[in-house]
C-alpha cells in the first residue's frame, strides 16, 4: 500500500504523542501546547473554507516568525491549498507581481507590514480578502485575524483528499534581473526533505528550537515540519537582536538555532558582553555562504557550541549537503578538522550531488578542479510556476543545475567556491570571492566583508572589498590590502576597499552583491 506523504502527518504525530507539551512560545512569549495549536489550525482551515478556498488555491502570507505564520502552514494544507510565503523585505511592486502571478485568493499580513501592501491593494487581481495578524479590529475592509479565527469551530476538520505530488508551497526566488520565479514544492518534496534533515541535524523531542531563520525563507529550511514531527518546543523570534536571542537561549534552554552567517556574527560579538549562563549543548545550523574557518573556531572553541553547515537552495527544498566529521575522517588534526567543517560537506540521505564541467562531465575528486554543482533527488522542485522554459533550462535529465561553482574531494565532500555570477575573472584567472573573504575574516578589525568585481582597463576586472569594521576598531585601506597580499596570491587581492557602516542584505541575511557592484 502506498500511503500519500502529506505534511499534515507531522502535526498529527505531535498532537498524538505530545498533545499537552509546550509546543510554541510565540512572539509575545505566550505558550501554546500542541493541542492548542491544533485547535487554532482547525479554526483556520474552517475559516479558509468559509472564504471559498479550494484544493490547490493559493493562500499568501506576509509575516515574520509568529505563531500565526506557523499555524498557517497546517491550516492551509488541511484545505488542500498552497502556501505562498512572501519575503518581508520586498517592495510594494514586488508584492504586486507575486500576488497576481501566483493568483493568490487570500492574503494574511502581519499588522506591522500592512503599510507595505496598502499602495497596491487596488491593483490586486485575485486577492479578495486580506486578514491582518495582530489587528485589534477590522478596518478599511481588512479583517482582524483573532476575532475572525475565534468565530470558527476547533473541532477536527474534514481534510481535502490530496496526492503527495500536489503542490504544498509556492516560494518566489528573487533573481538579479527580471521578475522573481515561483518554485513549486510538493508535499512529497517537503516530506522526504524533512525525514532526511531531521536525521542529519539530529532533531529529537528533547530539542527546543528558536526560529531565527525566517519561516518564509524556503519554509524556514523545512523546520516547521521536522521539529513539529518530533514534538520539539519551538520559540518564535521576529527579529535578529543578538542580546534578545541569547536571553531566550538561557531562559528557555534552547538547544538548536538555524540562521545565516551574518546573524551568527552578531551573536559572536554579543556573547562575551551578554554574560549569559548557557549550560546546555547548543547546535548552530548555518547556510547562505561558505564560512571562514576562523568563524567556526570562534563558535566551537570560544563559545562551545556545535557548528553545522548545510547547503541548499529553494529549488531543492532546500537542503542537499551537510558538513560533519564522519567515522572515516577520525584522526584528523585541528587544521584538517576545521577545513572539513568549512566545506558544504556530504550528500544528505536520498540526494545525489555531482560537480560537473561545462560539458556535463564529472570533475576529478581532487578538491581542486572546479565545476557546477548539480543535484538529483526527491527534493528537486516540481518546476517554476507558469515558467516551463526556465524549468527546462534549470532541470536537465532530472538534475538541477544550481549555478554554484564547487569542488569535490577524494572523500566525495563538496566545497562551494562561489556563485557562477560572483566568480571574478582577472587577466584570464578565476578568483573566488569566498576565498578572499575568508582571509579578511581573520583580521580582528573586520566585522563583515564582501568581495565584488570592478572593471579594470588592463585586467578586465579586479577584486574590490566592501568592509564593515568592528565597533571601536580601526584599519586603513593600505593596511587591509597588505593584509591580503601577505596571505594569498597578489592577483587575488583587492585593489581598493570601500568602508561601509553595514552591508546590504536580504531578509535571510544573505549579502546583496548586486547592490554592492552598483555602489562601487
Amino acid at each position: 500500500m502506498n500511503k500519500p506523504l502529506l505534511l499534515t502527518d507531522f502535526l498529527d504525530r505531535a498532537v498524538h504523542l505530545y498533545g499537552e507539551k509546550k509546543a510554541i512560545i510565540d512572539q509575545n512569549e505566550k505558550v501554546y501546547t500542541y493541542n492548542e495549536v491544533n485547535d487554532r489550525v482547525n479554526q483556520l482551515s474552517r475559516g479558509l473554507q468559509g472564504l471559498g478556498i479550494e484544493k490547490q488555491d493559493r493562500v499568501a502570507y506576509l509575516a515574520p516568525n509568529t505563531v500565526e505564520m506557523y499555524e498557517g502552514f497546517y491550516g492551509v494544507f488541511q484545505v488542500g491549498a498552497v502556501m505562498v510565503s512572501l519575503n518581508t523585505r520586498l517592495s510594494p511592486n514586488e508584492y504586486l507581481f507575486i500576488l497576481n502571478h501566483s493568483e493568490s485568493k487570500v492574503l494574511f499580513v502581519d499588522h506591522a507590514l500592512v503599510e507595505r501592501i496598502e499602495p497596491i491593494i487596488d491593483q490586486l487581481e485575485t486577492v479578495k480578502t486580506i486578514i491582518v495578524h495582530g489587528a485589534c479590529e477590522a478596518e478599511n475592509d481588512l479583517v482582524a485575524y483573532e476575532s475572525w479565527l475565534a468565530s470558527y469551530s476547533a473541532e477536527a476538520f474534514q481534510r481535502v483528499a490530496l496526492s503527495e505530488n500536489d503542490v504544498a508551497t509556492l516560494l518566489y526566488t528573487s533573481g538579479t534581473t527580471g521578475n522573481p520565479k515561483g518554485v513549486m514544492l510538493t508535499h512529497r518534496n517537503n516530506y522526504l526533505h524533512a525525514l532526511s534533515s531531521m536525521h542529519h541535524l539530529r532533531v529529537s523531542d528533547q530539542d527546543t528550537l528558536i526560529h531565527i531563520l525566517p519561516m518564509f525563507h524556503v519554509n524556514g529550511w523545512g523546520s516547521p515540519f521536522y521539529y513539529t514531527a518530533n514534538g520539539a518546543t519551538q520559540i518564535m523570534q521576529k527579529d535578529n537582536q543578538p542580546a534578545e536571542i541569547l536571553r531566550k537561549v538561557e531562559q528557555y534552554g534552547a538547544t538548536v538555532m538555524h540562521m545565516a552567517p551574518v546573524v551568527l556574527s552578531g551573536l559572536i560579538d554579543e556573547y562575551p558582553k551578554a554574560k549569559r549562563i548557557i549550560e546546555q549543548n547548543v547546535r548552530i545550523v548555518i547556510a547562505g555562504s561558505a564560512p571562514p574557518q576562523a568563524f567556526i573556531k570562534k563558535v566551537e572553541q570560544e563559545i562551545g557550541w556545535e557548528f553545522i553547515q548545510v547547503y541548499g537552495m529553494t529549488e531543492t527544498t532546500p537542503l542537499s549537503l551537510t558538513s560533519y566529521i564522519s567515522s572515516e575522517d577520525e584522526g584528523v588534526n585541528e587544521d584538517e578538522y576545521y577545513e572539513m567543517k568549512a566545506k558544504a560537506g556530504y550528500e544528505m540521505i536520498g540526494t545525489k550531488v555531482r560537480v560537473v564541467d561545462e560539458n556535463g562531465n564529472d570533475v576529478k575528486n581532487n578538491g581542486k578542479d572546479v565545476g557546477e554543482v548539480i543535484v538529483y533527488g526527491p527534493g528537486v522542485m516540481k518546476g517554476y510556476w507558469k515558467n516551463e522554459e526556465e524549468t527546462n533550462r534549470t532541470i536537465i535529465d532530472g538534475w538541477l543545475y544550481t549555478g554554484d561553482v564547487g569542488t569535490i574531494d577524494e572523500r566525495n565532500r563538496v566545497a562551494i567556491v562561489d556563485r557562477k555570477k560572483d566568480i571574478i575573472i582577472s587577466g584570464g584567472e578565476n578568483i573566488a570571492s569566498i576565498e578572499v573573504e575568508g582571509i579578511y575574516h581573520e583580521h580582528p578589525a573586520v566585522k563583515e566583508v564582501a568581495i565584488v568585481a570592478v572593471p579594470h582597463e588592463k585586467w578586465g576586472e579586479t577584486p574590490h572589498a566592501c568592509i564593515v569594521l568592528r565597533e571601536g576598531m580601526h584599519a586603513t585601506e593600505d593596511e587591509l590590502i597588505q593584509f591580503a597580499r601577505d596571505r594569498i596570491s597578489h592577483f587575488k587581492c583587492p585593489k581598493g576597499i570601500t568602508f561601509l557602516e553595514e552591508l546590504p542584505k536580504n531578509a535571510s541575511g544573505k549579502i546583496l552583491k548586486v547592490q554592492l557592484r552598483e555602489l562601487v
